[in-house]
């Protein structure tokens, strides 16, 4: 009866030590939620499974995921409620450390309280304090290295892309008006200027057409100073190749260095290219001099064409010229390894007029040339073109400090028919038909298209110069005809001062 009498007062308070071991329960849950210090008396496998929104999953060594769908990688790596719903990828740089041995060891953040951690297996882990690993260049224990191309979005570390630097077009801009122009005087230059191009020294009455320079659109054109140009360009050659224009621009930028001050310190080394005046000759065929302060040469070479000229009869002083449309001018073959910058041009001696005036025959491959198509004159311009921009381009690699640049053609500006023909171009109002160039392609597309895929750079001032028809010579040159305007030759200082503005800002 005792017994019974026992048991029966257990059965009254069963009840109230289970509703005990409910509360008690319940309190233990509710403490485990709010302290997450209870975390670490759990097994290292099962403190895995917590995911930490501070983290994002550990993606296993060796999977892609450009194998995996969207909702594959969900699924694998984040289960059926992934805690991060981006899905950018960043295959080189993984979210977190990867520890090939143990790839489900948790990264956990180091504390900088303590002086020693220890393994999961008790051995203890050399710790690198945040200042010796920052000499170092290496990333502290813990959390992976994040680069300042990347940010933590959410827990998770995004590449962050930065912007593509949009490459400058200096061929896209405007013409603004500025003070501090010209350059240099046309009246002082008369060591470098011929008098024809001197327009200071002709009856032109208005130079307002001096008082402008070129700004691109989409980028600072540094401002041009001779003397930190000839710095820059210490010990290297810079060459010009090519016609009258060429000679514009060659006479434009030793002016330009020079400030159009007298300068007898430079020196005539034209003997050292075979630049020297041929019995008989008007000139030589080009000039070039050497600046011993700097050690820096400026030459020019002229080459209307770009081709190679071979006499077909050496011993006839009347003698016709295969011209080469194959191959490279014998200058550019025989001088090419000195020079440090080449700038190129052609494009009016191509007509008929010239070519049988100058007794030059089209060859192609050694022999005269025989296809209707290359003998149409600007098709032969544009064969020349690619050919000599496709040598220049084989050559680069043996020359590889050379820069080559392929100048557009200078627009010409007659009105009302040509230079023989009683063409004018009577204009002095500066950028009277507009002041900006918005395009993005050259206005020379054969020029243009010749050195698409090759490593040649292109010069292109067709556009910005086909604004300035009032700085041509026009009818002042100083040997002008009654009738006769010079509207393809600009007045120096002009306009082939841009181009040189233009050359230096790319070298």
């Amino acid at each position: 009866m005792k017994g019974a009498s026992s048991l029966k007062t257990r059965g009254k308070k069963s009840p109230f030590v289970l509703i005990a071991l409910m509360i008690c329960v319940t309190l233990a849950l509710l403490a485990w939620e709010k302290t997450p210090l209870l975390i670490t008396f759990l097994p290292p496998s099962d403190r895995f499974d917590m995911r930490l929104s501070v983290l994002p999953p550990v993606i296993p060594v060796g999977t892609s995921l450009d194998t995996l769908s969207e909702d594959e990688h969900q699924q694998q790596f984040y289960g059926e409620d992934p805690l991060v719903t981006s899905t950018e990828e960043v295959p080189s740089e993984p979210s977190i450390e990867e520890v090939p041995s143990e790839p489900s060891r948790e990264v956990v953040p180091s504390e900088p309280s303590k002086e020693e951690e220890f393994s999961d297996s008790g051995k203890p882990v050399a710790r690198v304090s945040e200042e010796s690993a920052e000499e170092l260049g290496i990333p502290p224990v813990g959390l992976p290295e994040i680069s300042s191309s990347e940010e933590i979005n959410d827990g998770t570390i995004s590449k962050i892309v930065p912007p593509q630097k949009k490459e400058c077009n200096y061929a896209k801009g405007k013409w603004v008006a500025d003070n501090r122009r010209p350059l240099y005087s046309g009246f002082a230059c008369k060591q470098w200027l011929s008098e024809m191009w001197a327009c200071r020294l002709t009856n032109r009455l208005d130079f307002s057409f001096e008082n402008y320079r070129w700004q691109p659109e989409s980028c600072e054109m540094p401002e041009f100073e001779g003397s930190e140009f000839l710095r820059r360009m210490k010990h290297k050659t810079i060459a010009l190749v090519g016609d009258s224009l060429g000679r514009q621009q060659f006479q434009s930028l030793m002016c330009m260095v020079t400030g159009g001050r007298e300068n007898p310190e430079v020196e005539d080394i034209g003997r050292q290219y075979g630049l020297i005046k041929q019995h008989g000759a008007t000139r030589p065929d080009g000039w070039a001099y050497r600046f011993p302060r700097t050690n820096t040469t400026i030459l020019y070479y002229w080459s209307a064409t770009l081709c190679e000229l071979e006499p077909l009869n050496r011993l006839d002083p009347a003698t016709r010229y295969a011209m080469h449309l194959d191959r490279p001018a014998t200058f550019l073959k025989q001088y090419l390894h000195k020079f440090d910058v080449l700038v190129l041009n052609t494009g009016h001696h191509w007509n008929r007029g010239k070519l049988n005036a100058n007794r030059w025959e089209m060859y192609v491959n050694g022999r005269p040339n025989t296809n209707r198509k290359i003998a149409a004159i600007w098709n032969a311009k544009n064969f020349a073109l690619v050919s000599v921009a496709k040598w220049l381009d084989s050559q680069l690699p043996q020359h590889p400090r050379l820069q080559v640049f392929l100048r557009t053609m200078s627009p010409r500006h007659f009105v009302n028919g040509d230079w023989n023909t009683g063409g004018s171009c009577d204009n002095t109002t500066p950028l009277a038909g507009g002041s900006e160039v918005t395009q993005d392609n050259s206005s020379d597309p054969v020029t243009e298209g010749a050195v698409q895929g090759t490593r040649i750079k292109l010069l292109d001032i067709t556009a910005l110069s086909q604004l300035r028809d009032e700085g041509h010579i026009s009818k002042y040159s100083i040997k002008a005809r009654e009738g006769v305007h010079d509207c393809l030759h600009w007045c120096l200082p002009g306009i082939p001062d841009t181009w040189n503005e233009l050359l230096a800002a790319q070298v």
